[in-house]
């Protein structure tokens, strides 16, 4: 497993979803709120059993640049209905797609120790966010979770025309804040999107692995936020 010299560190950025922002209990809310509204009668939990691996193969095409984020925003949620054997029609899942979008972003929780370890590391390193997220959901995500004053940077693959793992996306922020690769660590929760896209650029990578992921030994791994405080 690699580690790193962290005195020569100077930069961390952070991937935003399923890393500091608690990705799975803000859906969840979201979904049960807007089923709330619009009275869709179905099990929240059968729905999030089949959404959850879905969304999750969409974002992968849409990482890969193979669907648009039109079609990552319906298609998710038509082949969830699908499965779940529930009718509905085109004009409600668009409506349950604007919604979701709109209200996500109202819901705030934070993976367990995130604030401990920002508090942590805030006088010590500059931090920044880089995320694959949609931009304009991504920042009120940020401000409405109190994520703003601990970030010298926020970037988005949107504002930056390319997404993790891309070299590219590393390149852009690296020349934007002048700073070489090897003085940068990325954290966060996708191996290949993350980890492998920031070691491949040069960065030094600390996966914290929430999806529970295949263990691997390109970088540190830790199970829970507080355990990187001990590496920096």
């Amino acid at each position: 497993m690699k580690g790193f010299d962290k005195n020569k560190i100077t930069d961390i950025f952070f991937d935003l979803d399923h890393t500091l922002w608690d990705f799975e209990k803000n859906s969840e809310l979201t979904f049960k709120k807007i089923f709330n509204l619009l009275n869709i009668k179905i099990s929240l939990n059968n729905f999030l059993r089949i959404y959850s691996p879905i969304n999750h193969k969409f974002w992968k095409l849409y990482r890969e640049n193979k669907i648009s984020r039109d079609k990552l925003r319906y298609e998710r949620l038509k082949l969830t209905f699908v499965k779940l054997n529930v009718k509905i029609d085109d004009d409600q899942i668009v409506e349950i797609s604007e919604m979701y979008l709109k209200y996500l972003s109202g819901f705030s929780f934070l993976h367990e120790g995130s604030l401990d370890l920002l508090d942590f590391l805030n006088n010590k390193y500059s931090l920044h966010i880089l995320s694959n997220g949609f931009e304009d959901v991504q920042n009120r995500k940020i401000k409405n979770s109190g994520l703003y004053k601990y970030f010298d940077n926020i970037f988005t693959s949107e504002e930056v025309g390319y997404k993790k793992p891309n070299p590219q996306i590393f390149d852009y922020v690296l020349k934007k804040i002048k700073k070489p690769p090897w003085s940068s660590l990325m954290i966060g929760d996708s191996k290949e999107a993350d980890i492998v896209g920031a070691l491949n650029f040069g960065l030094k990578a600390i996966h914290f692995n929430s999806k529970n992921e295949p263990i691997h030994d390109l970088c540190l791994i830790v199970k829970d936020l507080k355990e990187i405080k001990s590496y920096l």
